[in-house]
């Protein structure tokens, strides 16, 4: 399944619910999201529909996102359904970490093999400011459980905010050497609204190397991130700089929506339904929504947010 440009995409982000349990100040409004109605989200089945369909094209790696995808009731079974779709050979997760105390063994044992955990602060007040009602501490017990359960790999995301966590590069640089983790810091983006974050608040990576002078580069692992490492350490740090270093022209990734709305990026408004179409219409518009993928998303900055149109737990994190 190639685009226009010859880039092969091979992987899908999939969105199971806009609704999460944290209200993080750069991805959703205080007072949550409007829900919408049931009939207007895709149903498990259209998700595995969706899966399935993307397989027979080439896709080979699916994520499975929200919102918070770990307050889906049905998790369990979405991800035991999409681990057994044939031809898809990796299932992965991104999660705040918050419910894996709980649920990181039964996700394992459900073909969930690698999974992404957003923290953005070590500091327990600034955890509460920023999520506007999650505890540090849970998020903290939800990566011991991730790690204890067997994951074949465990990531941090963490979103870099001028004035919120700059401070704490080094600190949470250190997990690599305190757990086998990659943590990574990830540029934050403008999303279409906003936010309610200054100019000061986007940084470049290159700070992560300024605070770190003692990183040493190591080989990609195939994902997007530069990677780097301490000589001690168990796990990398990893830089994903879609500002000031964008990666368009190795974008190997189509989303889909919570509510059936292929996006070939993250970043155009450019949406394709599929809720409700049989297989074959959904073939038709996997297709489209490959051969229109942009060839790059665009200047992002301050100035010039995301023309995506929704915010980040309406796509998928």
């Amino acid at each position: 399944m190639k685009d226009r440009l010859g880039r092969n995409i091979t992987y899908l982000r999939l969105s199971v619910t806009e609704l999460c349990n944290l209200r993080c100040r750069y991805c959703m409004p205080e007072e949550g999201v409007c829900k919408k109605k049931h009939e207007d989200m895709l149903r498990e089945d259209e998700m595995i529909q969706a899966v399935e369909t993307a397989a027979t094209l080439g896709i080979k790696k699916v994520r499975i996102t929200g919102g918070e995808p770990l307050v889906k009731k049905n998790i369990l079974s979405i991800c035991r359904r999409v681990a057994a779709v044939d031809g898809i050979d990796e299932v992965c997760m991104t999660t705040n970490g918050i419910l894996l105390p709980a649920l990181a063994k039964p996700l394992r044992e459900a073909g969930v093999q690698r999974i992404n955990i957003s923290l953005d602060t070590l500091d327990e007040k600034k955890y509460a400011d920023m999520t506007r009602k999650g505890e540090l501490q849970q998020a903290l017990r939800g990566l011991e459980a991730a790690l204890e359960a067997g994951f074949e790999k465990v990531k941090i995301n963490t979103v870099l905010i001028g004035g919120f966590n700059d401070d704490e590069i080094p600190a949470l640089a250190e997990l690599t050497r305190k757990y086998p983790i990659d943590v990574r810091f990830i540029e934050l983006m403008p999303m279409y609204d906003g936010g309610e974050f200054g100019p000061e608040a986007f940084l470049s990576n290159d700070i992560v190397l300024e605070r770190l002078p003692q990183l040493v580069p190591v080989a990609r692992d195939g994902g997007v991130a530069k990677l780097y490492r301490f000589p001690d350490a168990k796990g990398n740090v990893g830089l994903i700089s879609p500002i000031s270093a964008h990666f368009c022209q190795k974008c190997n990734r189509l989303r889909l929506t919570a509510d059936g709305k292929l996006k070939p990026c993250l970043h155009s408004s450019e949406e394709y339904p599929i809720k409700g179409k049989t297989k074959e219409e959904m073939l038709e518009q996997m297709g489209r929504a490959i051969l229109e993928k942009p060839e790059c998303h665009g200047a992002l900055s301050y100035g010039q947010p995301s023309g995506a149109k929704r915010n980040m737990n309406q796509i998928g994190g």
